[in-house]
């Protein structure tokens, strides 16, 4: 009985070694609902810091073109090329619209995964809308990418595009490019 006891547990122990258990929770969430609770409010606040400083941009232009235009005060280059200029205008006001709407839908996606994610309590739960969050934001991506909006545009975003990967890490999502 000794003998057979033993190679039982022998047996065990082999078969353990190359069946491995079934994983825990902590192996399919390398991390906990607190450390992403963190990042997403990063990705929240960043969003809102970056849809603050393209506002307050936008009053900033308004005011210097009203300004400039109360005061009377047009070059000659304006008054000579006034349809060259108005193109130009109409571009900037589709490219600043561009970006507006696509920072929009990221805040919507934002907030619909902090919605989602707070009555959860296992957060990969939430990975349908951590993907409509990555999408929004590739969009942002693209009309960074594609438009001029400055340097401090470009490190707003990328310091936003910075926290919104590291939040798909934790959903084992693949990080946008830059």
């Amino acid at each position: 009985m000794h003998r057979s006891m033993r190679a039982i547990i022998c047996c065990v122990v082999m078969l353990s070694a190359i069946y491995p258990s079934a994983k825990t929770p902590a192996q399919t969430n390398p991390f906990t609902k607190g450390q992403v609770a963190d990042r997403i409010r990063k990705v929240e606040d960043g969003v809102d810091e970056f849809q603050k400083y393209l506002n307050n941009r936008g009053d900033d232009a308004k005011n210097r073109a009203d300004s400039a235009q109360d005061s009377g005060k047009t070059s000659r280059r304006q008054r000579g090329d006034s349809t060259n200029s108005q193109s130009r205008r109409d571009q900037a006001k589709q490219t600043k619209d561009d970006l507006s709407d696509a920072m929009d839908d990221l805040d919507r996606s934002t907030n619909r995964l902090r919605r989602k994610f707070d009555p959860t309590s296992n957060y990969l739960e939430t990975k349908v809308q951590m993907e409509q969050v990555m999408d929004s934001a590739r969009r942002v991506n693209q009309v960074m990418t594609k438009g001029n909006y400055g340097t401090q545009s470009q490190r707003y975003w990328a310091a936003l595009r910075a926290n919104i990967n590291d939040l798909a890490r934790c959903y084992n999502l693949t990080p946008m490019g830059t």
